[in-house]
């Protein structure tokens, strides 16, 4: 199965509640700071909310 480089390129300060929580189950809490999730619906369902904050690249 297919990896995701998540990073988050924006700040979380000024987001809705929903958007940092989403962040936040991602493993994401700071700016530029990178995961490496699996890529399954659920994950790409969560990367989608916040688009507007992150950078996503295959592994």
């Amino acid at each position: 199965m297919s990896k995701l480089r998540i990073t988050l390129k924006r700040g979380l300060a000024g987001e809705k509640e929903v958007h940092r929580k989403v962040a936040h189950a991602l493993g994401l809490r700071k700016t530029n700071q990178t995961v490496i999730r699996s890529d399954s619906p659920q994950i790409r369902g969560m990367v989608y909310a916040v688009r507007h904050l992150l950078s996503v690249e295959r592994v």
